[in-house]
């Protein structure tokens, strides 16, 4: 039965959706499939970062360390990166910019930047190794990348063709973006050429394969992800008018959470421009760090992966600061334990948990579990966003199963990605025919259309929101020559929701291998973000289970020696 908020919640947006009406949808079709569209979208992010910034020209945005940025000081200055793209190094409309660096102000200038160049912006996994960074780069075709200092070093005698071109942090964006820094008219020009159809950008995501994709998406589809999460925002608003609640206060996120992920791209760096809302980052996470910003920065909404939110409420000195500005805890990435749900609660009376369900393929738009509705169901990620998404339970074949059983979820809007940078396999395999993109994980729809994430379908494991391919791992491992046979999987973790771990066993004759040994192996060989740590790499001393196929048998083996990890 449906509850009474999501009576309330239905009703708001059935409001908003009307003609003439904010988000207002007109029927759109792609691939011969008709679905939902907001009328009033943009038509590029160009023009919605011209437009949002004009009109909330003088309220804060960014906040920096030292740098304070309003939304029309942003404008000017991603202005005069667009014309320093076009001018001083050749940016023309569609080329790929990559940006690999860490989050900053700049960061998101510089982002900004180049889509008002009419790029389509490159986002490169600032946690990749010099090679990895170097793949991604190839695998995009990007003609410049826009690197620090950091990430500039790692890709220092790796294979790519790329014009590499250095930024800096922890300055105004004029000396920090001097490299590509040009005053003209390049933002403005470009506005009459940028369209909905034009590429907008490229998110990395791994999958079963172990190779990284460079996912696409138009401006339609970021545009759309975007709207979907300001027509949320407007109806949360309403409700809580309707409750007699203040809404009048600049709304404030914190980032602890990477920018080249669609998390930190979409619902909270893009649709800051919708909602006039305040960012402030911080470098590296901290949860001591945190609650001094969400206090002096007064942060009304915060989001991270699993167990942030729950490192503020448990820090030893919370109760040393005000943080009774925030009203939402919102996590992504992964599954956040239930029995946190209630702790978080506990913690700050005052504000919800919240959780939150998309893909880099969708551009971060799917379900969502919000306030009383997350307390009932604290295992669901919710019910699909209105009104673009269509959610589906679908077998193999793409025929929809009957409600409650399980399958694989799938995925149906406007906000989709494209496809695959040059692989057209990967990119058929995503979509049913009728346009339902896989998601690879499996879940059911309960009798209230919440769904229930149930099991991966992929082998991969999402630590902290990374995706992490147990095939690149396990290759990674067979490169050393000591190594017969590896398992790599996933096991639970409070903090990041799963790591990776691996059982290895080793070659008849060879010098034994001890487990610091083959970390210290793969650490000069994959990101470290992939490589287990110590206690979760088991020496085998026989030969690994296997299935009638021959492959080896991963349930076994991860039962066999994390089934004490798997079980608490």
């Amino acid at each position: 039965m449906p509850s009474e908020l999501d009576i309330a919640l239905e009703n708001i947006i059935g409001e908003l959706i009307k003609e003439g009406q904010p988000f207002e949808t007109v029927p759109f079709e792609r691939n011969g499939v008709t679905m939902p569209a907001f009328k009033y979208a943009p038509p590029s992010l160009a023009h919605y970062f011209a437009h949002f910034c004009n009109e909330h020209k003088d309220l804060t945005f960014l906040v920096d360390g030292d740098v304070r940025l309003t939304f029309g000081q942003a404008w000017a200055a991603a202005s005069c990166v667009a014309h320093g793209l076009a001018t001083q190094h050749g940016v023309k409309k569609g080329d790929r910019v990559g940006i690999a660096a860490r989050n900053s102000a700049n960061w998101i200038i510089a982002y900004m930047g180049i889509v008002m160049a009419g790029g389509c912006a490159t986002l490169l996994n600032g946690f990749w190794s010099g090679d990895e960074l170097a793949y991604g780069i190839r695998l995009a075709e990007c003609d410049v990348v826009l690197a620090d200092a950091g990430r500039a070093k790692r890709l220092e005698g790796t294979d790519h063709s790329a014009k590499l071109v250095l930024i800096d942090h922890d300055s105004a964006p004029a000396e920090g973006l001097a490299n590509i820094w040009s005053e003209g008219d390049t933002a403005m020009a470009m506005l009459a050429q940028i369209g909905p159809d034009d590429h907008a950008t490229i998110l990395y995501t791994s999958g079963s394969t172990g190779q990284s994709k460079g996912a696409y998406s138009d401006h339609r589809g970021v545009v759309s992800g975007v709207f979907s999460y300001v027509a949320q925002s407007a109806m949360a608003k309403v409700l809580l008018e309707s409750r007699g609640e203040d809404v009048s206060t600049q709304p404030c996120a914190l980032i602890a959470v990477p920018l080249f992920h669609v998390t930190g791209e979409v619902p909270l760096f893009l649709q800051s421009f919708g909602i006039a809302r305040k960012l402030v980052l911080m470098p590296k996470w901290d949860a001591r760090e945190a609650l001094r910003l969400m206090e002096a920065e007064k942060v009304t909404y915060f989001v991270g992966v699993p167990l942030m939110s729950y490192e503020i409420a448990t820090h030893p000195e919370r109760e040393q600061f005000d943080v009774s500005s925030c009203k939402s805890f919102a996590a992504g990435g992964a599954p956040r334990p239930v029995d946190h749900v209630n702790k978080i609660k506990e913690a700050f009376p005052g504000g919800f948990p919240l959780l939150g369900y998309g893909l880099t393929e969708t551009n971060a738009v799917g379900c969502g579990n919000f306030n009383e509705n997350y307390m009932a169901k604290p295992g669901s990620t919710g019910k699909a966003s209105v009104p673009l998404v269509d959610l589906a339970i679908l077998d193999n074949d793409g025929n929809p199963r009957p409600q409650g059983e399980v399958d694989e979820v799938c995925i149906r809007s406007v906000a989709n990605f494209l496809g695959y940078w040059n692989n057209e396999e990967a990119t058929k395999a995503a979509f049913t025919d009728n346009q339902y993109f896989r998601t690879g994980d499996l879940g059911y729809l309960d009798e209230d259309g919440y769904l229930f994430i149930v099991d991966r379908k992929k082998d991969i494991i999402i630590r902290g929101g990374e995706n992490i391919s147990c095939i690149e791992v396990e290759e990674a491992i067979y490169g050393h020559d000591a190594i017969a046979e590896c398992s790599v999987f996933g096991v639970p973790d409070d903090r990041m929701g799963e790591v990776p771990a691996a059982v290895f066993y080793q070659k008849g004759g060879s010098t034994p291998v001890s487990k610091e040994e083959l970390r210290e192996y793969l650490l000069s060989r994959i990101a470290p973000f992939k490589v287990p740590l110590p206690e979760h790499i088991w020496v085998s001393d026989k030969a690994l289970p296997r299935l009638g196929t021959q492959k080896i048998d991963k349930r076994t083996v991860r039962t066999m020696f994390a089934g004490e990890l798997v079980d608490s």
